[in-house]
């Protein structure tokens, strides 16, 4: 596949932790053309997620350096997308009285620099993604992690939807839940029709029902949040969608949508004649994975010789073909057995899944992730690379919406 960007593009993108290139693929499939991406691996040497983005789309406007050196996106943009890490999001306290100078993430570092560029080009919308813990994170105080980027996004005017999103729920064929986030800058206030049916992800997302809705307000003061919110909560107060705008958020339970075609694994599986002898499973290993597989209630000793009881649930093996896949996770690759790989039965017996097919369980081109600037990938390499990626499909279908309302609103 020979990448071009759309023609008339319907507005322009700066992608942040750009991976492979998953944000711009989808959006460029809605209407959208990326001016500026930014991917940065620490502690390594050898960056291959971004030669394998400058492989495919080029170098131009591509930056492949930490991006707490980047000062300011060199060129303008309208949407800023990226799939940022979630670690720690606290606030530290400063002797300063400027909120934005007081900010110091223990941990979470991306998230800041995230902000800093917010606040330095105030893009028109913002695009995130993110696995779904974020919004019960930390465990000691459920939910204020995302309390913190809420307020602290709402402090530079914007009004922030939210969407935890299976995507098989929408016809993909994998069981991936991502947290979805959209924010707009001075956009509407917070209502029931916002999350249900007229807000972004509502449109690009349809809801079948909803439930426990709920509203609160955050504190204006980020140290506040930090330090008191979340505490004594068992679970967090932020559910699957919901919608924050000048102080307030509205959260509640919903339901997808979805009247298409459902696809599963089994669609996405090559042939067995392409599929390389090390992919099978050895005769001999069909024990071992069986037991990493299975239900488990054992006495384990610790090096130290501490003993503890271990427990945990079986899984479906070899992986059904007939529905979609189970997550992709980093660890996909290499030949040793697995509790988490997927194996699935085929004519000539057991096999691991090829990266294209982790690349179509994505939405990728197939041989996406094959080859980088300085040469082949390794397969292990590109099954991580699919471990960290998203649904591109899910992408353009927000990406959709967003280009009508650019539209309405240039």
């Amino acid at each position: 596949m020979v990448f071009k960007e759309p023609n008339k593009p319907v507005g322009t993108v700066a992608e942040l932790f750009a991976g492979v290139g998953g944000f711009r693929l989808g959006l460029a499939a809605a209407g959208w053309s990326t001016v500026y991406s930014n991917q940065w691996e620490p502690s390594t040497k050898r960056q291959h997620a971004s030669e394998v983005y400058a492989h495919n789309f080029g170098l131009e406007g591509h930056s492949n350096e930490d991006i707490s050196t980047v000062a300011a996106i060199p060129c303008e943009f309208d949407l800023l997308v990226g799939g940022f890490p979630c670690q720690d999001y606290s606030v530290a306290k400063s002797n300063s009285n400027s909120a934005s100078a007081g900010l110091q993430g223990k941990k979470g570092v991306l998230w800041w620099e995230i902000l800093r560029l917010v606040g330095t080009h105030h893009p028109k919308f913002i695009f995130l993604e993110n696995v779904d813990r974020l919004l019960k994170s930390p465990s000691l105080q459920r939910g204020r992690d995302f309390a913190i980027m809420l307020a602290s996004l709402g402090a530079e005017g914007y009004t922030v939807e939210w969407r935890v999103v299976n995507a098989a729920d929408y016809g993909f064929p994998q069981r991936r839940r991502r947290v979805f986030i959209v924010a707009r800058l001075n956009g509407p206030e917070a209502s029931e029709r916002m999350l249900t049916t007229d807000g972004v992800l509502a449109e690009a997302l349809p809801i079948s029902s909803w439930s426990n809705s709920s509203t609160d307000s955050l504190g204006p003061s980020l140290l506040g949040i930090s330090e008191n919110f979340g505490k004594d909560l068992k679970i967090s107060p932020f559910k699957s969608a919901g919608i924050f705008a000048n102080g307030q958020y509205l959260t509640m339970d919903v339901v997808a949508k979805f009247e298409g075609v459902k696809t599963t694994l089994g669609d996405n599986l090559v042939a067995d004649v392409d599929v390389p002898e090390e992919y099978f499973v050895a005769p001999d290993a069909i024990a071992k994975w069986q037991y990493l597989k299975g239900a488990k209630s054992e006495e384990r000793t610790h090096a130290s010789g501490y003993k503890w009881h271990y427990a945990e649930g079986g899984m479906v093996f070899p992986d059904p073909i007939d529905r979609p896949s189970r997550t992709i996770l980093t660890g996909e690759g290499g030949t040793s057995p697995s509790r988490f790989k997927h194996v699935v039965e085929s004519k000539r017996g057991l096999r691991r899944l090829v990266p294209l097919e982790l690349e179509r369980l994505n939405g990728f081109p197939d041989g996406w992730t094959a080859l980088g600037s300085s040469g082949e990938i390794s397969d292990a390499k590109r099954a991580f690379f699919m471990g960290n990626a998203l649904v591109v499909g899910l992408i353009e279908r927000v990406g959709k919406v967003l280009a009508k309302r650019i539209r309405k609103n240039p």
